[in-house]
């Protein structure tokens, strides 16, 4: 076992841990914790998954930002199994690096500046109202399938030019799919999610031709025209770039939304703060967003001997930044583990760091701070329907399964 303790590299006894097991899919924060008193990187070789689990924020920041770390697709490139999913993994922006990653990095960047995500707040705000509509009276609803799911699909749908009526099939799509990049993942997952992939292709391929003949003003329309220095997307580029949107759009939006009305009603006193001062939703949203972080690890592998802290991470070997846990390292944040929607500053990494930060960034805070604010502005005396909350059995995402909530 190799171990960065007090300066020095010291043989140490394994600590057992399962990623996957309930107690860590309910409560990961005390594993954090644990793992990180002995050591901010972590070698772990006693686990289904061997590698450096990385849980101080100083070293993932130190990772995340060194391009020698890259990232990598899921699956191995000898998979011939998989073959649908491998190969669209292998031209998604999430998994480039270096001039790959920049080049379509540069091509897809400008349609998520600033004015642009701003520019969608007239039909975020309508979507949000006309979803509380359909529950106003009712009392009652699940926060997740009523209200979070739905309104994520519909931002994306119109986002990407996607037919309203069709997005239905987008809750499934990505359920799939999320499957296929996490610890939990089995064999059966990886088939459905090839299967998934297959129909998502042929589906974004008969609407990428209709904008081809027929544009309008959607982000498929805008990708297809979008160049830089005479380089453009090219159709499977394009393809993975409108899945990627799919599944990462809904993901981390449903989470967000979710676990920031989860930590408001197991923290009433910030509830009312919150209600009391609706000017403080952009930091109470940042605070979420580090509280109970959407995405909770992300991986890279090391591409050559590297030395963090003193240890070398050798080339080849794998690095697992749990995101949730550098969120709440109590070296870089006063009381890590308490909920404070005024907190200033909040440097989390709940979106990354680096060359990697995400892109929809702008767009997912846009969102969460909108539909909180209304939800907590409609709706009033909100309150858990039942204590007892099932989450998603996912290691690098922190996802509810259903949040039953009662109003007035």
């Amino acid at each position: 076992m190799k171990n960065y303790v007090d300066g020095n590299l010291e043989a140490m006894a394994t600590i057992p841990f399962s990623l996957t097991s309930p107690e860590f899919i309910e409560n990961p924060y005390p594993f954090y914790d644990k793992l990180r008193s002995i050591s901010p990187i972590y070698w772990g070789n006693s686990v289904k998954y061997p590698g450096w689990y990385v849980t101080g924020y100083k070293e993932a920041v130190a990772i995340l930002k060194d391009t020698r770390f890259e990232n990598r697709i899921p699956l191995p490139q000898t998979s011939k199994k998989y073959e649908h999913l491998k190969n669209l993994q292998n031209d998604m922006l999430l998994f480039k690096n270096k001039v790959d990653h920049k080049r379509l990095r540069t091509l897809v960047s400008k349609l998520f500046a600033p004015n642009v995500v701003e520019s969608y707040r007239p039909n975020i705000e309508e979507t949000v109202n006309e979803l509380l509509n359909e529950v106003q009276n009712e009392k009652r609803m699940d926060l997740v399938s009523d209200f979070a799911f739905p309104f994520a699909s519909l931002i994306i749908a119109k986002i990407l030019g996607v037919p309203v009526e069709e997005r239905h099939q987008f809750k499934e799509w990505t359920v799939d799919l999320i499957q296929t990049i996490d610890f939990t993942r089995t064999r059966r997952s990886l088939a459905d999610g090839n299967d998934t992939i297959r129909i998502l292709i042929d589906y974004f391929r008969e609407l990428i031709e209709k904008r081809k003949l027929n544009p309008q003003n959607d982000l498929i329309s805008l990708l297809m025209k979008e160049e830089q220095q005479g380089d453009k997307l090219s159709n499977e580029e394009l393809l993975a770039t409108c899945i990627l949107l799919v599944i990462a759009g809904h993901e981390t939006t449903v989470n967000l939304i979710t676990n920031s009305i989860l930590s408001l009603l197991t923290h009433p006193e910030q509830l009312v703060e919150l209600k009391e001062s609706p000017l403080l939703i952009e930091k109470a949203v940042e605070e979420f967003l580090r509280y109970e972080s959407p995405t909770q690890m992300t991986a890279r592998i090391a591409s050559e001997d590297i030395e963090i802290n003193g240890m070398t991470i050798k080339k080849g070997e794998q690095v697992y930044i749990l995101l949730g846990a550098a969120n709440r390292d109590p070296k870089k944040f006063n009381n890590a583990n308490v909920l404070d929607i005024t907190r200033n500053p909040n440097p989390h990494i709940a979106f990354g760091y680096g060359i990697h930060f995400c892109l929809g960034s702008s767009l997912a805070r846009l969102e969460a701070q909108i539909a909180i604010q209304t939800l907590l502005q409609r709706l009033h005396n909100l309150q858990m329907a039942t204590p007892d909350l099932q989450w998603r059995k996912l290691t690098g995402f922190r996802a509810l399964k259903e949040l039953p909530i009662t109003f007035n």
